[in-house]
């Protein structure tokens, strides 16, 4: 069964870019925001950086939805550590394919700037990206360039994970 985490920093377009690519495969899609504790939404809101004490169980949940799913499953989470992406993995007990949503500082900032109603804001842009860690070539990932239109973004995604879908 495909278990994917559409992962990236905050704006890179994680629900937008995971639901489409998960109807195009057939996956359910679940918001990895939606899993987080009332108290790491309200720390992120307050413009505090979570640390890995408040990730931990939120990446645990995240691993339990990946591992119980009895259909092929996307789920956007930022997975900004390779720590992290470790502990999903373990969490899942099976394979897992990270799809990476990068781009440059710039336009994942004009692109919180134009949201609205998302508990993170511009302020914490800066320690997302000096918390990741882009997947490493031993780890079962796919970059894919987000400095291009929502549609060339899925097809890319399509076409690199063409192989390991039934």
């Amino acid at each position: 069964m495909s278990r994917y985490v559409v992962m990236g920093v905050s704006g890179c377009g994680k629900t937008s870019i995971g639901s489409a690519f998960a109807q195009e495969v057939g996956a359910r899609f679940i918001d990895g925001d939606d899993l987080h504790p009332a108290a790491n939404v309200a720390k992120m809101a307050r413009g505090d950086a979570l640390d890995d004490d408040d990730r931990r169980p939120w990446l645990s949940d995240i691993a339990s939805e990946l591992r119980t799913a009895k259909e092929p499953v996307a789920i956007g989470c930022s997975a900004l550590k390779r720590r992290y992406r470790d502990w999903i993995r373990e969490g899942v007990g099976a394979p897992v394919t990270f799809l990476h949503l990068s781009g440059s500082r710039d336009v994942i900032a004009r692109r919180m700037a134009e949201r609205k109603d998302h508990f993170m804001p511009l302020s914490l842009l800066d320690s997302q990206f000096a918390a990741l860690e882009p997947p490493g070539p031993d780890e079962n990932a796919i970059t894919v360039d987000i400095d291009q239109q929502p549609d060339l973004i899925v097809a890319a995604l399509l076409a690199a994970t063409k192989e390991e879908r039934p």
